[in-house]
């Protein structure tokens, strides 16, 4: 039976995580919003939950002149995420996995080596050296899943700890008596187990590779085709603030090019960037806080 204060505490944790949640959605609300709303209108009045007009004219406008690039660029975005995850995944469990057994040689080493990679690295000249001139990784498409989101050293830590916390040793050694190899132990013993963590790592892992626009920049000079849909629409920010700057010589030009929804496409465009995000979030919801909670408690 719950008492006084177990009520209490409960009120005002979902009071505070109400107003937290409140914050939370508030400007993706109103981005939304602001991306159906008519230029003019925005322009006049500023950004509005109740704008004066609506108007589908920002999304017109991107799929009217890049409509096969958006679409081509969404489809690079999903392949490289999926793959990227994908391969994450694996090496995270694996390197977590090892970390996470008692009678490791040099558990330590390795565990200093892992976190020593959370602190410091090569800098951004040497990296792109290597990837470059070494791997020969640029303008293709390993550059926008191999540089820098392959493991995270954080998500090898939460594994870990999870593996640590949340399976029980004894159905290790079970398995260990049963004849089990370490391969089978891993795939067919604690991997079932640990399907909360694995899903939390993999949603780290797929947001990184779904909003990550720095490889292609960096990676992508020639094969602009294989840009990802953040690179696409970074691109499409740029050649539409260079359109804008320069108003008065577009109109006198071309009248159309200065019809641009300068503001609205702004939002539009950071719309049909998290979209994808704001889908699938729902379904791993449950795991991702399952996952966050058990592999937090030690490590």
């Amino acid at each position: 039976m719950k008492t006084k204060e177990d009520i209490r505490f409960n009120v005002i944790g979902h009071i505070v995580m109400a107003i937290l949640t409140f914050n939370a959605l508030i400007p993706i609300v109103l981005m939304i919003i602001s991306s159906l709303t008519d230029n003019a209108a925005l322009m006049k009045n500023g950004y509005s939950f109740f704008p004066e007009k609506l108007s589908l004219y920002a999304y017109k406008w991107i799929f009217a002149f890049n409509g096969g690039m958006v679409i081509r660029a969404y489809g690079i975005s999903f392949f490289i995420t999926i793959v990227g995850t994908v391969i994450s995944v694996l090496l995270t469990i694996g390197l977590a996995y090892g970390l996470s057994k008692r009678d490791l040689p040099g558990k330590g080493f390795f565990t200093f080596y892992v976190v020593f990679t959370m602190l410091f690295n090569g800098g951004l000249v040497p990296t792109y050296i290597n990837y470059t001139n070494v791997f020969h990784l640029k303008d293709t498409i390993f550059a926008l899943i191999i540089p820098n989101l392959l493991m995270n050293a954080f998500n090898v830590l939460l594994m870990k700890s999870y593996f640590v916390s949340g399976v029980p040793y004894e159905i290790i050694e079970a398995a260990y008596i049963d004849g089990a190899t370490e391969f089978q132990t891993l795939s067919k013993v604690v991997t079932p187990l640990a399907k909360p963590i694995i899903a939390t790592v993999a949603m780290f892992a797929g947001i990184s590779y779904w909003n990550d626009w720095n490889n292609g920049y960096i990676y992508l000079v020639q094969r602009t085709d294989l840009f990802s849909i953040q690179n696409l629409l970074n691109r499409l920010m740029q050649n539409i603030n260079a359109l804008t700057q320069n108003a008065s010589d577009i109109a006198n030009a071309n009248s159309g090019l200065a019809e641009i929804p300068s503001v609205t496409v702004r939002m539009a465009i950071a719309t049909l960037g998290i979209l994808p995000i704001i889908v699938v979030y729902p379904f791993v919801q449950k795991s991702f806080v399952k996952g966050i909670t058990l592999g937090g408690v030690k490590g």
